[in-house]
């Protein structure tokens, strides 16, 4: 973030190809620096994300954590967090991120660790923009420097934290066990527990999720913070009372029970903020956010006149906290720039484009130059084809905004399964999304708060309109969506594409999911992108603006 290069960001999973890429992000940084045309030297604040650092791991490692807490040893293990012992590896983990930044050639004097939940709050404050009054800011995790949420207000260019939740009570770290004892990756799969909700029968859900509220209470006096009940253990050891409490249990009242408890939570969270501070205008981040059926929840409320949940707002973006925080102390409040779309990785073109050319060519692919790539994919799509598309500046997150997508017609029978088996390899039950005109979301949104959904990150009911229109683009059982609304200012180019769209078919939105390989990362390079069509059941692929196409799915 600066005068030179604005905000710019990338995970370093894209260039690795490593997904959740647990370490020093090394090659991300080396983008950076090379955009905005600097060295290491002439950074004035380097802002590292988080005092203290979990241990790097992959998968394997992760689920074998999981695997672990639910044995004695590992209780034992946990009792020393709060000996000496614990806060000597805390410091010897602060000391060696410091290295690996000094290793890079940043100066010693430019570099500030800052808070996880105020990295969070960070990026839900500035990121939001300019507001007429104060804001609320509530974080809400699994866990990050000991705490698992915070209630903070946000005026004139300060946060001030009221109120703060200890790792122990974090319900966040549930939801975490609950996916590992349901057989996925924890960290990971999360939002499959919130696909499957929908599917189960109400009174097993609500007795699942009765039963997981029993496990905490609430504060006296009204107060935005929780604890667990006398007996229940640390929610980092919490596996062998939920599976007491599912004992006997279907897996999908598991997971709508879950699901159900979790917006419980959250939403009392809210609504005991708004109380005790008289803040309606809400600002949200940290990882229990990413689950959209909550965050609908939370705008519903009553207590809640505005909501602005930051996009992928896990802990990805606390770097983009970090920076927010340190450059309104360097530069004033005014200089810090809200979010705005939120492409801040890389575009291509020249060399490698050329080269994942010649590529794909020298695999057999056709290659065409086209005058409007946009109307032709547009053409394509009102036909029925399914289109890779790789065009501008990359996403940043968990979330796919057109630039590295797959895009396919919402009303096209057939398309959904189509895409799993050339590609995806999705859960059955899991739903697709969609990227909508902005003035087409009023026909197929039911947004009464004209709550901004720019992220997918938040989910509506849908009207008929919707149903119809955006069959294949919204949950299969409820049928709410979650949409991108796409205006022309945020992409022009992608919001013409779906107008073109729209032009043929009367259509306002498309199918839009991520270009990658099942289990891969989003695509980075015109390389990658290529590759995945090789590798894949996929027949096009619009590559700036040339257009790729297999043998046999010629235009």
């Amino acid at each position: 973030m600066g005068n030179r290069a604005g905000l710019v960001a990338l995970q370093e999973e894209r260039p690795t190809r490593e997904k959740n890429h647990s370490g020093f992000p090394y090659k991300s940084i080396e983008f950076v620096l090379k955009h905005a045309g600097l060295r290491p030297g002439d950074v004035d604040v380097v802002a590292l994300a988080g005092i203290h650092q979990p241990p790097d791991r992959d998968r394997q490692g992760i689920l074998a954590e999981f695997e672990r807490t639910a044995t004695y040893a590992s209780r034992l293990k946990g009792s020393l967090r709060k000996t000496p012992v614990f806060s000597l590896h805390r410091e010897k983990r602060r000391r060696e991120r410091l290295s690996k930044a000094l290793g890079m050639g940043f100066r010693a004097d430019a570099i500030r660790f800052v808070d996880h939940h105020t990295c969070h709050a960070a990026s839900a404050f500035f990121g939001r923009g300019e507001s007429a009054g104060p804001t609320l800011v509530v974080t809400c995790d699994g866990a990050g420097d000991g705490l698992c949420a915070t209630v903070s207000i946000g005026a004139e260019g300060e946060l001030r934290r009221r109120f703060a939740v200890p790792w122990s009570e974090s319900f966040g770290i549930l939801y975490a066990h609950v996916t590992f004892l349901q057989g996925m990756v924890p960290l990971e799969h999360e939002y499959k527990i919130m696909g499957m909700a929908p599917y189960a029968k109400g009174g097993p859900a609500a007795r699942i999720a009765d039963r997981l509220s029993g496990l905490f209470e609430w504060a006296g006096e009204g107060a935005p913070v929780w604890r667990r009940r006398s007996g229940v253990p640390h929610m980092y050891y919490i596996q062998p009372r939920l599976n007491e409490i599912f004992h006997r249990e279907r897996f999908d009242s598991i997971m709508a029970g879950t699901q159900l408890f979790t917006e419980r939570m959250l939403c009392e969270l809210v609504r005991r903020a708004v109380r005790s501070t008289g803040i309606r205008r809400v600002a949200v981040s940290g990882g229990v956010f990413m689950n959209v059926k909550a965050n609908k929840e939370i705008l519903a409320l009553d207590e809640v006149d505005e909501l602005f949940v930051f996009p992928s707002c896990g802990d990805e973006t606390n770097a983009i906290g970090a920076c927010y925080l340190e450059y309104a102390r360097l530069r004033g409040v005014d200089s810090v720039p809200s979010i705005g779309a939120f492409f801040l990785g890389p575009s291509w073109s020249g060399v490698e484009v050329d080269a994942a050319l010649t590529r794909a060519a020298a695999l057999g692919m056709t290659v065409t130059r086209v005058e409007d790539i946009g109307r032709e994919v547009a053409r394509l799509l009102a036909q029925g084809e399914v289109i890779a598309r790789f065009w501008g500046r990359e996403e940043f997150g968990a979330r796919w905004l057109g630039n590295r997508a797959i895009l396919a017609n919402p009303v096209r029978r057939g398309v959904i399964q189509e895409i799993n088996e050339a590609v995806k390899n999705r859960d059955f039950w899991m739903p697709f999304a969609a990227s909508v005109l902005d003035e087409a979301a009023p026909l197929y949104c039911v947004n009464p708060k004209r709550a901004e959904s720019s992220y997918m990150i938040l989910s509506f009911d849908t009207t008929q309109k919707g149903k119809d229109d955006l069959a294949n683009g919204i949950h299969p059982y409820d049928k709410t969506c979650r949409p991108q609304i796409v205006s022309r200012e945020a992409n022009p180019d992608y919001w013409k594409l779906i107008d073109e769209f729209r032009q043929f078919t009367g259509i306002g939105g498309v199918v839009n999911t991520s270009l990658n390989l099942h289990g891969d990362p989003l695509v980075h390079s015109p390389l990658d992108a290529v590759t995945v069509l090789e590798r894949s059941g996929l027949g096009h692929l619009a590559l700036n603006e040339f257009l790729v196409q297999k043998a046999g799915k010629e235009r």
